[in-house]
């Protein structure tokens, strides 16, 4: 049993360790310019170093040199009795953001901080709590709520329920007949069709009770809903023995429902946009430049600079102050950092891309990360996280930096062209076919064949359904 003794054995590895300035560093730079703002005002007020520079720009003090902390906090004699702390007035200090004596600062300082008054204002009420305030107000037995607020529990952005009776059952401890109970009571609240598990259920939902009497448009709905997508209008018309025009007003009365009955209580709100770069013409040539329009600009304290010039008696306090200046100095470079890395890459950008900028989307040229990145010099990783979340000023409106980045064309003709221009041609094909006899797949890709561009009758395929455009049995409009 000697094999069971334990042993010492040395081993050599490498193994990465990412530092924390490291660490910060990528971080900084995946910050756009909304975020990095608001990331380094968190910054000024955790670390006492920095302080944001008069709006006259002037420094005297060089904060940018990294030696000034090696050279000003080397150990010194213990037996130092002066404290730099004594040099100034702590209370002033403070008086200076709270109160100088007039009271002119503190009201200022008092209508900077006052709450805004959109803080006042309601916010707009998602679905579940629609549903649940409609619940609140509906007499049912306590098993019924507690499913119902399940099944709100498990609806999609849509309204849809995901869940299925079985799943909602909880093992048994429920019963059919109150899963039922609690479908219905939910499937009544206001948006109609909320809590359907399929297309036709929400849309016959809405029927019963906005058109009850129209039995046509339910039958429709709830026998040929597959038939009506593809707009097969005289097929359904013979399988109903109805008319072919009345068809087509149950048809028209359909098209008013809502398929996505949840989704105007789930819109996404407008996310406020402000450009990081500018794409700008000097001379005719384009050129970026950073958006540093509100960003604080940032300087080491010369209060706290002082007291690392002179001895300091508590080593605890000069071993903070020290500490403050070396994560201060760290900051500084990794925003110079983050502005060099965004600029080299935007140049590059400008470079392969200047057509784009000239005449507009049509000439956008394939660019992958991987390019641009061995051009810089850099890992990609780099360049992904310098263009993330990012947006540029452009003749061509404000762009996110990404929407530079696009596949090259499969095929010997279509390299030089986009995947994102192919899409936009494809895309513009379908706008400008005859409804009545769309053009199918097999036709687009001859259309691109014959103009120089050779891809298949797949990959049409697979670029349309990217856009969302319908099969041509979907797109076709019947008389």
């Amino acid at each position: 049993m000697s094999w069971l003794q334990p042993k010492l054995n040395l081993r050599v590895a490498q193994k990465q360790i990412l530092t924390p300035g490291l660490v910060q560093m990528v971080s900084v730079l995946a910050l756009n310019r909304l975020e990095l703002r608001e990331m380094i005002n968190q910054e000024m007020i955790a670390n006492p170093v920095l302080e944001e520079l008069s709006e006259d720009g002037v420094v005297s003090e060089n904060y940018s040199d990294e030696a000034f902390v090696k050279a000003e906090t080397e150990k010194v004699p213990e037996t130092e009795a002066a404290n730099p702390f004594d040099e100034f007035d702590i209370a002033s200090f403070f008086n200076q953001y709270l109160d100088s004596g007039n009271g002119i600062e503190h009201r200022e300082y008092e209508q900077i901080e006052r709450p805004s008054f959109d803080k006042f204002l309601s916010s707009p009420q998602g679905l579940s709590e629609h549903l649940t305030w409609q619940l609140s107000v509906t007499i049912c037995s306590d098993t019924v709520r507690e499913i119902a607020e399940s099944i709100i529990g498990n609806l999609d952005e849509d309204g849809y329920l995901t869940a299925s009776l079985e799943e909602l059952a909880q093992n048994g401890r429920y019963t059919s007949d109150d899963l039922e109970d609690a479908v219905a009571v939910v499937q009544e609240f206001d948006p109609l069709g909320v809590a359907a598990r399929d297309l036709r259920e929400c849309l016959l939902i809405q029927l019963r009770t906005l058109d009850p009497q129209n039995s046509v448009a339910q039958q429709i709905v709830s026998d040929h809903l597959k038939q009506l997508q593809t707009n097969q209008l005289k097929e359904i018309a013979r399988a109903l023995n109805r008319p072919v025009e009345l068809v087509k007003r149950a048809v028209d009365v359909i098209k008013k429902l809502d398929p996505r009955p949840g989704l105007r209580f789930n819109k996404t709100e407008t996310r406020l946009v402000e450009p990081d770069v500018y794409f700008r013409k000097v001379d005719n040539e384009w050129q970026v430049f950073m958006n540093e329009d509100d960003l604080p600009q940032l300087r080491l304290s010369p209060v706290y600079r002082r007291l690392l010039a002179r001895d300091a008696a508590d080593r605890e306090v000069r071993n903070y102050v020290k500490e403050r200046f070396t994560a201060a100095i760290q900051l500084l470079k990794n925003i110079e950092q983050r502005k060099h890395t965004i600029l080299r890459v935007c140049q590059v950008i400008i470079r392969r891309q200047g057509d784009f900028l000239d005449f507009g989307p049509d000439q956008l040229k394939p660019m992958m990360i991987k390019e641009v990145a061995e051009e810089v010099g850099v890992h990609p990783s780099t360049v992904s996280r310098a263009v993330a979340s990012k947006y540029a000023h452009t003749p061509q409106g404000v762009l996110e930096l990404r929407a530079f980045f696009s596949e090259s064309v499969n095929g010997p003709e279509g390299g030089s062209m986009s995947l994102q221009t192919l899409k936009r041609l494809v895309k513009k094909m379908i706008e400008e076919e005859d409804s009545a006899r769309p053009l199918t797949d097999d036709h687009i890709a001859k259309k691109l064949d014959e103009a120089g561009i050779h891809v298949t009758r797949r990959t049409v395929a697979k670029y349309r359904e990217d856009l969302r455009i319908p099969s041509t049995h979907q797109r076709r409009v019947k008389a």
